[in-house]
């Protein structure tokens, strides 16, 4: 394993853009840091981001894993190509010539998809329990190690989003014409979304049948988190409303998304294993 991984690595990193992107999506994760430095002071509005307890543990697993899973789609763009690039630079032709079967083909792509979603959850990790320590009124261990589960399905969401991102390389083999079925699929999903809800179900079933479809599913792994925030609370209960949602990570939604990457990893091998190369 760690020598399919290794020539995947030496493969990517002997590619320019697909550096540049890494570098790039790493620095963005590394820059939610710069948030606490968000400070207003206009006349009597004085506002320091920081304060509003954003970084306070436990919430700071759940704030941080939220807003740093859109900067997926650095890494997307370097899956997408790895495998566009397999194709247009004929290496993938060379690897099976050198011994290398189909079946580890596959493995060494999702090798690099689960370290790089690895990779990002230790990352996360680090830098929020940084300015946890920084930043947050609650320093007992007992707090900053609760909520972890938010970790746990960060990593579940980016090894599913990339699995996606993965198998659409192998069938559309052009990173651009990835990206855009990628989004297609985005579209086709709210299209369908609008359209059982419009024809057939409420609300509440029609979000129970969209939580089985790939994108939605990863979504709902990690819900939004600033209407648990004190000031949206606070907001709320003078306006007479009260915010009262399910934040938690459930073990289906979790199952459902290890299905798909299953779906995802298989349909690979599957579609690779047919294709005359």
């Amino acid at each position: 394993m760690i020598r399919l991984l290794q020539i995947e690595f030496i493969k990517l990193w002997n590619n320019r853009a697909s550096k540049v992107l890494i570098i790039s999506y790493f620095a963005l994760l590394t820059s939610i840091a710069l948030v606490a430095a968000i400070k207003f002071d206009i006349g009597p509005i004085k506002f320091h981001l920081a304060d509003q307890g954003i970084f306070n543990f436990p919430y700071i697993w759940h704030f941080n894993t939220f807003i740093t899973a859109f900067f997926k789609l650095f890494l997307a763009i370097v899956i997408v190509s790895m495998m566009s690039n397999e194709y247009s630079n004929k290496t993938i032709k060379q690897n099976l010539i050198d011994g290398l079967s189909k079946k580890e083909f596959i493995l060494s792509k999702f090798l690099t998809v689960i370290t790089f979603s690895l990779v990002s959850t230790i990352f996360v990790f680090i830098v929020s329990l940084i300015l946890g320590l920084v930043y947050s009124d609650f320093n007992e261990l007992s707090i900053i190690f609760t909520n972890l589960e938010f970790l746990l399905a960060f990593f579940v969401k980016l090894t599913g989003f990339f699995s996606f991102c993965l198998f659409l390389g192998v069938l559309v083999k052009r990173s651009a014409f990835a990206l855009g079925f990628l989004i297609l699929w985005q579209v086709l999903e709210g299209i369908f979304r609008g359209i059982i809800r419009w024809k057939f179900f409420d609300g509440e079933t029609t979000d129970i049948i969209m939580g089985f479809f790939p994108l939605q599913a990863m979504f709902n792994l990690i819900k939004e988190p600033f209407s648990r925030l004190g000031a949206v609370q606070s907001v709320a209960n003078q306006m007479g409303e009260k915010l009262a949602l399910d934040y938690y990570i459930h073990w289906y939604e979790i199952v459902i998304v290890l299905a798909w990457i299953a779906i995802f990893i298989y349909g690979s091998y599957a579609i690779l294993k047919r294709r005359d190369l």
